[in-house]
């Protein structure tokens, strides 16, 4: 496989340091979405950045000259309502953002009970001291934790900023407690049930991100074709120092098709 993707029928993309970087658009970021149209190319976009719900996201993209649908968009917290689900937890206590928040809750889940079956970490870009030391008492006391995903840095411009794997550190170092479960890439079941439920196989299928240790890691999982761009968190020397070589490497998307 190289850049120009043939045979491919899908692109599940990540965002942020994919298709955006902040509040800027990669480069040409535009023309390749629309070179995905005029190929019949269907694309979703995937992020583990839990910090926003779904509503956000499109609000996010259609600002930035993206259509989307809420089916366009595939986040960690799907992931995590869907492990909740089965784990049967309907009481949580939840550091997370108000989006993640309306997320869960609109689902059943109560985001801040006094006796919760498990603490709840998403990327809090709201976080403060209270949640932090609330969260801390509960898992001294014996709840489970588990995570939206595993993320050490969200890319920003600037540089990373502090991500769910960073915080995990922060629980760990103050509790000594380590996560039951973390949800979201590189977990194959972010986008294994969308090839299903579209009847292709994994080899018609590609996804496209910046980061080895997630986006490439559940492509290698989910047995699609791996793009890796460097437009965001991963560099030349990552790849270099990699157990596994993706199978495209590109700067940015605006090299692809």
């Amino acid at each position: 496989m190289d850049r120009s993707l043939d045979g491919i029928k899908i692109v599940f993309l990540d965002l942020d340091g994919t298709i955006y970087l902040g509040d800027e658009l990669i480069p040409s970021a535009i023309d390749f979405l629309n070179r995905c149209e005029e190929k019949g190319i269907q694309r979703f976009f995937l992020s583990n950045n839990s910090s926003k719900s779904v509503t956000e996201y499109l609000e996010k993209l259609r600002g930035l000259g993206i259509p989307a649908e809420a089916n366009d968009v595939l986040l960690s917290t799907h992931d995590l309502l869907s492990w909740l689900g089965k784990e049967g937890v309907t009481e949580t206590f939840l550091v997370g953002t108000d989006g993640m928040c309306s997320m869960l809750e609109e689902v059943g889940i109560s985001t801040q009970s006094k006796k919760p079956q498990y603490v709840v970490l998403g990327y809090d870009t709201q976080i403060n001291y209270e949640k932090l030391a609330t969260a801390s008492i509960h898992l001294h006391n014996g709840v489970p934790l588990v995570a939206s995903h595993p993320d050490m840095v969200c890319p920003s411009p600037d540089g990373g900023l502090p991500d769910v794997g960073a915080y995990l550190a922060l629980f760990k170092s103050t509790t000594g407690v380590e996560p039951t479960h973390i949800c979201g890439k590189p977990n194959a079941g972010m986008i294994t049930h969308k090839i299903e439920e579209l009847g292709l196989q994994p080899s018609e299928c590609a996804m496209v991100g910046d980061r080895l240790y997630t986006d490439m890691e559940m492509a290698a999982r989910a047995g699609v074709v791996g793009v890796l761009v460097l437009s965001g968190e991963a560099t030349l020397d990552d790849l270099e120092a990699a157990q596994q070589t993706p199978d495209v490497v590109v700067n940015s998307v605006a090299e692809l098709l």
